[in-house]
């Protein structure tokens, strides 16, 4: 239920976790949630938990009922691994608050709009389901972080993908270009005189492109792709530079960052 919640929450729904029922119906008729979809997670541990009246919010507000299950050997294995008690077993064992538990939500079953099995459901399988349910007008976009940085201060510990443009002609020895950054177009033209550069933009677009929607379609929001030289100033900015417009292209979020440019 958690892992739904926070998925309902990345596709643009205000969540509300255990929220008491008898507070429910205000929250719903706050004009402040007029346009806003709303989404509550209820569960036996939930103040004032009744089959009943949750049956009567759905039936009053003309709310939808997503009703979340999975196989009893399930159930036990994940309770047995997250060593939780279950919420009905009080001192019994977890087997006998989950059969107490299937009893007490028959009713809330039957009544659903949906039924998800979560029994053989990876994170990405359920977000995937939400998505097609509950995202009519939420696009989901991969969102990249372009970064720029010097091997001589080490490797970015939150980078996806990591490449290493020493390769490329180096302004540092030029005493003109010494001081400027692979923003200046006296650094670019530099850079761009040596003919592996052209060819090496062109192939790396052809490895990462390709990757993108698959990134997105395992369940990926963020990607940080890495791009780095000897100290982070010259070539590495200048690639990162050249890569953004690209991206954008495509529509996608990018965020642009030079970690090392100062140093």
């Amino acid at each position: 239920m958690s892992s739904t919640l926070k998925h309902l929450e990345d596709l643009g729904w205000d969540v509300f976790d255990n929220f008491p029922l008898s507070l429910a119906h205000a929250l719903v008729d706050d004009p402040d949630y007029k346009d806003q979809p709303v989404a509550i997670g209820l569960d036996t541990r939930s103040r004032g938990f009744d089959p009943a009246a949750i049956l009567d919010f759905v039936k009053t507000h003309k709310a939808r009922l997503l009703f979340l299950t999975a196989d009893e050997n399930i159930l036990q294995k994940r309770f047995t691994e997250t060593r939780r008690r279950h919420p009905l077993a009080k001192d019994r064992p977890v087997s006998a608050g989950i059969k107490k538990e299937q009893t007490l939500l028959h009713d809330l079953k039957i009544a659903t709009d949906m039924v998800i099995d979560t029994s053989l459901l990876s994170i990405h399988d359920l977000r995937h389901t939400l998505e097609a349910q509950f995202g009519e007008n939420h696009t989901a976009k991969l969102a990249v972080t372009l970064m720029s940085f010097g091997f001589r201060y080490g490797l970015p510990r939150e980078a996806d993908i990591v490449m290493d443009v020493r390769f490329l002609k180096n302004p540092h020895w030029n005493e003109q270009l010494k001081p400027k950054t692979g923003r200046d177009k006296a650094v670019a033209a530099h850079i761009e005189q040596d003919e592996s550069c052209a060819p090496f933009l062109e192939h790396f677009k052809q490895l990462v492109g390709p990757l993108l929607p698959r990134y997105s379609h395992e369940g990926k929001s963020y990607l940080t792709i890495a791009l780095g030289c000897t100290g982070g100033k010259h070539r590495s900015v200048y690639v990162v530079e050249q890569l953004k417009p690209w991206l954008e292209n495509q529509g996608l979020p990018v965020y642009l960052t030079h970690r090392d440019i100062e140093r």
